[in-house]
């Protein structure tokens, strides 16, 4: 080694000398001359004040600098401890110039000398940046240093540099990528550098005083994550050309705010940086919103992930923020919300349109399991108290329109730039059912606290369904699903996410919860939201133990018997067949034993006429009779066969019509209503029930009273029953039969007639079955001819539909060729369908075959059909309210006075007291024999006299 007095000889020459190259010559031979370890700090001292000597930007003087640099390197590659305090102002002045001349340096002109400086000044960023990235790796080595100030300073400035020539490194020539790699590996320097002082140092955030070495790894670690956020920032914004800077610095900022989680959080505002990724992740798909708006070409599924990984990216990101820093995260539950609810909708959106519809399916596979993990991030936060998860419910899933609070103009550049503000609203109304759809699925993720706010959310559910456009869109558009495992309607995965939350609660207190909604809308009057509760009703009783399954039938029996009425057994709008209709479907459900114990329930009734009555009601709902058991179904056969039979024999007893405790042709109900389910045999009687049919219309005929309407509904249902018995069609009475009905309905003008069509469209369809003579002296061809003519010309929606129904029936059985002559030349199905005035042949033809070829549906509906669903959901929406407003209307009227209701209440009390010392005599084992029998039988009875008399008040 050379000996001290080389070194100061060489230290002053390079004093004394004057010239920028002889310099730069003298200090390269440092490299060489290195002297003892005493001497780094008064070199690094002496080389920092050099380049604070040189401010002129020149080729000489980046040349210095560079050599400078040079022999700072090789002291890094041993202990930088005594020489600490130097090296860091000497890099700290580095980077202040290198920030300061980059952007001069980028504006020279081309000449030679610029060119040879242009290069030499990157070789010395270059330079700068792998010498800083190396002293942060040496700092990592050794505990936190004293020199706080010094790293703090140095740290600020080097990421300060570092940002500026991320910024401009598309503008470096030839350079720019290895200004990229440098300037990446300071920052994973600085993360890394974080991290060791981190697991240095013991943090403790309860500490009513910081420690000066905790204070200070803070300090570095806020700047490092300000600097990294501000770069995560530029990189998404860069278009693609920074993905590597994008990675490494939101990586870093998710690390390092992990590590320090609350110490931070004093620190930095974090919710700012969980905005900043929402923002990009919404900004990312206004863009695409914006660039596929225009589209006349499908867009593929490789793009449309292409576009969608970043924003996935971000949510990610965010989501591991929020899951630490939830509280923080709180403060801006509306803006993440809403995100969330801006994917879902933008999911929907891309699914209607023509070309989109593989962008829906990315999006539902990369974006959306990411969002609703974005939401469980809070939801399911210990740090969060309950009442602020019902607070981010409440907002999410109440009356109030989402859309009020949403940014009309960043959903329209979401969505489309042409997109309707009305349109929007519904797409935000289907995303928030999305959202609610998805929850439920989540619901073994959940905490029990959420999953009960989430379980008395069940009711928004419906509510949200009645609104027309949800109500239409959830009929017809289907939803991808994950995985690429298809579509699924929209309806088909409300009633799955229902179902999959009954089986997480369906063991948890919650339960409670669920039985109360579905004995809430047991009578939804909305049709759709009255079938998704049947089917839940349904999915209990397939999965409950036999016990459960029993007690919910007899309740719901008990409940029947107390609604049950002959005027009611034909009224289906009525309490008592809409009961019997859920019943029936429940049953089906079921097993042999349950439909047994409702079959036992109703026919052991005390109350043997209103029994037939609940017995009809549940007949005419489609009672499953092939359910029951052999011995019990041979019961119920053989009583519906009886109960025929005495009707017929007594048909003309004017008695019979006239009996006051029944329902005229109760017998005749029951047995149509059964044959739709069970081919009950009553071969023997065949002819008794033609002449029942013949003998009704002639009732009919010859009675002027109020009795014609009550024949009306037994000639109905006997056509039922004889539609259901192919056999009789080939009898030798059939004719008779047929030009009687012809004679009846084409000459009578009875306006009661009309109820008949349904039954006797089905009458004329089992004709298809007949063979007859195709000419005009055949009788029975005529009146089929005449038959279906009458039908075909309804113009009634609901009988053209029966009409046609019947005619296609008819028309795949018959073996006539002139099919023409069933047809009138006034068929509804012949008239132009905008005026209904014009009418051809083959528009009837035309219209027929779509008819026949209906089940044959496109994947997608026609613009026309939503329009009626959102026609028809309108309709529906405006019935509910109406009947919500008699509800209301019925609970004012029937409200008792204060008084009687405090009477009540006293009464209770009284029977409590009473019950009270009932029982504590009997704990005592008095003898208390001398009580009458009689005392405690009243009691009981009065108990529940009075029990009923509260729930009537109540």
């Amino acid at each position: 080694m050379p000996c001290e007095n080389q070194l100061q000889s060489l230290l002053d020459s390079i004093k004394l000398s004057d010239v920028v190259e002889t310099r730069t010559q003298l200090i390269s031979q440092l490299v060489d001359v290195t002297g003892g370890e005493d001497e780094r700090p008064s070199i690094l001292q002496f080389l920092t004040t050099l380049w604070e000597d040189f401010t002129c930007l020149d080729a000489s003087q980046c040349m210095l600098n560079k050599t400078i640099l040079q022999v700072a390197s090789t002291y890094l590659q041993s202990d930088i401890s005594i020489c600490l305090n130097q090296l860091l102002p000497l890099g700290t002045k580095a980077s202040i110039w290198c920030r300061k001349h980059i952007n001069m340096t980028l504006m020279s002109t081309a000449d030679s000398q610029e060119e040879q400086h242009y290069t030499l000044f990157f070789q010395v960023l270059l330079d700068m940046l792998t010498h800083s990235a190396a002293v942060l790796q040496a700092l990592a080595k050794h505990p936190v240093s004293t020199g706080k100030e010094l790293v703090e300073a140095f740290i600020i400035e080097l990421l300060n540099m570092t940002k500026d020539s991320i910024l401009e490194v598309k503008k470096i020539h030839t350079f720019g990528p290895e200004v990229l790699k440098a300037s990446q590996m300071v920052l994973d320097a600085v993360i890394s550098l974080c991290k060791a002082y981190f697991n240095s140092v013991k943090l403790d955030y309860d500490a009513t005083t910081e420690k000066d070495d905790v204070n200070h790894i803070i300090n570095i670690t806020k700047c490092a994550v300000e600097n990294l956020v501000n770069l995560g920032i530029v990189a998404a914004n860069a278009g693609g050309d920074l993905v590597s800077v994008l990675n490494l610095s939101w990586k870093g900022v998710v690390t390092l705010l992990q590590l320090f989680k609350g110490a931070l959080a004093v620190k930095m505002d974090i919710s700012e940086i969980i905005l900043s990724l929402i923002s990009l992740a919404k900004g990312s798909l206004s863009c695409a919103g914006q660039t596929w708006s225009t589209l006349m070409e499908p867009v593929s599924m490789a793009e449309a992930k292409r576009i969608f990984i970043p924003v996935k990216f971000y949510l990610i990101n965010a989501a591991r923020i929020i899951s630490q820093y939830p509280s923080q995260a709180f403060s801006i539950f509306k803006d993440i919300t809403l995100c969330i609810l801006t994917i879902l909708t933008f999911r929907i959106f891309l699914g209607e349109q023509k070309y989109l519809k593989s962008a829906s399916e990315a999006l539902t596979e990369l974006l959306e399991p990411t969002s609703i993990h974005l939401l469980n991030s809070l939801l399911n936060s210990a740090q969060l108290e309950r009442n602020h998860k019902c607070q981010i419910l409440d907002w999410l899933f109440s009356d109030t329109p989402i859309s009020d609070f949403v940014d009309a103009k960043s959903t329209r550049e979401i969505f489309s730039s042409a997109c309707d503000p009305m349109h929007v609203s519904k797409t935000l109304l289907l995303g928030q059912l999305s959202l609610f759809v998805n929850l439920l699925r989540s619901g073994p993720d959940l905490e029990d606290d959420v999953t009960l706010e989430i379980a008395k959310k069940l009711n928004w559910l419906l509510n949200i369904l009645i609104e027309e456009n949800v109500y239409s869109s959830i009929l017809a558009f289907p939803v991808p699903l994950l995985h690429n495992s298809g579509h699924q309607n929209m309806f088909s995965s409300v009633i799955h996410a229902l179902k999959t939350f009954m089986l997480v609660v369906s063991s948890t207190s919650i339960w409670g919860e669920i039985e109360s909604f579905l004995l809430e809308n047991l009578f939804h009057p909305h049709h759709l939201c009255w079938e998704i509760i049947m089917e839940l009703w349904c999915f209990l009783i397939r999965h409950a133990d036999s016990e459960m399954g029993n007690d919910i039938v007899v309740k719901l029996c008990t409940i029947l018997k107390t609604t049950a009425s002959w005027e009611s057994v034909l009224n289906p709008d009525s309490v008592l067949r809409k009961l019997a209709k859920s019943i029936c479907m429940i049953l089906r459900n079921g097993s042999q034993s349950l439909a047994d114990r409702v079959f036992n329930f109703i026919m052991n009734n005390n109350l043997s006429k209103l029994s037939s009555a609940m017995y009809i009601a549940l007949l005419m709902e489609g009672f499953p009779l092939n359910f029951l058991s052999d011995k019990v179904r041979s019961v119920a056969k053989q009583r519906l066969v009886t109960d025929y039979f005495c009707f017929l024999d007594a048909f003309d007893d004017e008695s019979s019509r006239k009996d006051g405790d029944g329902m005229f042709g109760a017998p005749v109900f029951a047995l149509s209503a059964a044959l739709q389910s069970l081919q009950v045999s009553i071969s023997d009687t065949e002819m008794k029930t033609i002449k029942l049919l013949t003998a009704t219309i002639h009732k009919y005929k010859n009675t002027s009273d109020k009795s014609k309407e009550q024949y009306v509904k037994v000639l109905s249902e006997t056509l039922g029953i004889i539609s259901s018995m192919q056999q009789l069609y080939s009898c030798d009475e059939m004719e008779k039969v047929m030009l009687e009905l012809q004679n009846l309905f084409i000459s009578s003008c009875g306006v009661e007639l009309r109820k008949c069509k349904p039954n006797l469209a089905a009458f004329v369809a089992g004709l298809g079955d007949t063979e007859f003579e195709e000419n005009e002296n055949n009788l029975k061809a005529s009146a089929s001819w005449e038959l279906f003519h009458m039908l075909l010309q309804e113009r009634h929606w609901a009988l053209a539909h029966l009409a046609m129904t019947a005619f296609g029936y008819f028309s795949a059985r018959t073996r006539c060729n002139e099919l023409w002559r069933f047809v009138p030349e006034d068929a509804a199905l012949s008239f132009d369908l905008e005026f209904g005035k014009d009418a051809n042949e083959e528009r009837f033809m035309s219209e027929f075959k779509v008819f026949l070829d209906k089940e044959a549906v496109a994947n997608s509906p026609a613009e026309n059909e939503v329009a009626l669903l959102v026609e028809q959901g309108l309709i529906l929406k405006e019935m509910v309210q109406k009947d919500a407003m008699v509800d209301d209307e019925i609970t004012r009227k029937r409200k008792f006075p204060d008084g009687i209701s405090e009477g009540v209440s006293l009464l209770q009390n009284g029977l409590r007291v009473v019950a009270n010392g009932i029982s504590l005599w009997k704990q005592n084992r008095l003898d208390y024999s001398d009580i009458n029998a009689d005392f405690l039988t009243q009691f009981s009875h009065l108990e529940d006299a009075v029990g009923h008399i509260a729930a009537s008040i109540h």
